[in-house]
């Protein structure tokens, strides 16, 4: 029996909230993109589909503005479960809806731990109750301005009193930075940490390199040769944007299914 279509409703809705997490203008650009600009490896950009697209919560990081917090953000966002809704945490009342709400998965998705009068930044008690989204089972998605693992736990766990718990339960952490090449200045994912979400994070990428036997602690070997797959053939698809590159993803998982 043929799958319906991708609702391309679906894929407006979805990319439309992605686009809310613009604060440069143009386009938010996609992992393509990313990958061609060498900001992701191939290899961390499947780890990263893999667990995203089973559900787990994430975090960039990088201390400059403008190191591109957001775009990896944006641009991983496309990898969360098709039938996961992206919605904003943008203050308490909203991210009290989302505490209550238990018929459906959500990606929560806060724009910047941070102070100040700016839109879905949290710091302190909203972080808190941000950061126990989790707990009842919504995916967080969010960037903050550190440069390594120890300082976005400072950040978070001694600046603002999320508790360890919480803390764990964000899974997949990425940082990010800033290189001088022949071609100008090259962002790329300096490191990344992930956690099953309740014991402490491991050290899972540096110097270019997956660490595999870590690695496969969490993903078999197995699964991310299909997400290695998977994203060579969308890049030899031709998809670039966001909206392509989301209903790609959709029609891939689909076909896996079969």
């Amino acid at each position: 029996m043929k799958s319906a279509p991708v609702s391309l409703d679906a894929v407006r809705r979805h990319c439309l909230e992605i686009d809310r997490c613009n604060q440069r203008g143009g386009r938010m650009l996609s992992i393509v993109d990313l990958l061609e600009a060498g900001t992701f490896t191939l290899e961390l950009a499947a780890f990263a589909l893999a667990v995203i697209g089973d559900g787990a919560s994430f975090l960039v990081g990088a201390m400059p503005g403008g190191a591109g917090k957001t775009t990896v953000m944006g641009a991983l966002l496309n990898f969360v479960p098709d039938d996961v809704a992206l919605v904003p945490a943008d203050g308490m009342r909203t991210i009290e809806q989302a505490r209550r709400t238990t018929d459906r998965r959500l990606c929560c998705i806060c724009h910047e731990i941070g102070a100040g009068p700016y839109y879905a930044y949290l710091w302190g008690a909203e972080l808190r109750a941000y950061f126990a989204l989790a707990a009842v089972g919504h995916m967080l998605a969010t960037n903050l301005h550190a440069d390594t693992y120890e300082q976005a736990r400072a950040q978070i766990c001694d600046d603002n009193g999320v508790a360890e718990a919480d803390f764990r339960r964000m899974h997949l952490l990425l940082f990010l930075s800033l290189e001088r090449s022949g071609r100008g200045l090259v962002r790329r994912i300096a490191e990344a940490w992930y956690g099953d979400g309740t014991a402490p994070h491991t050290p899972v990428f540096a110097d270019g390199r997956l660490h595999r036997p870590a690695v496969e602690r969490f993903v078999p070997q197995a699964r991310l040769l299909e997400a290695t797959g998977a994203l060579e053939a969308i890049v030899a698809s031709g998809a670039r944007t966001i909206e392509q590159v989301r209903a790609a993803i959709i029609e891939m998982r689909r076909s896996a299914s079969r």
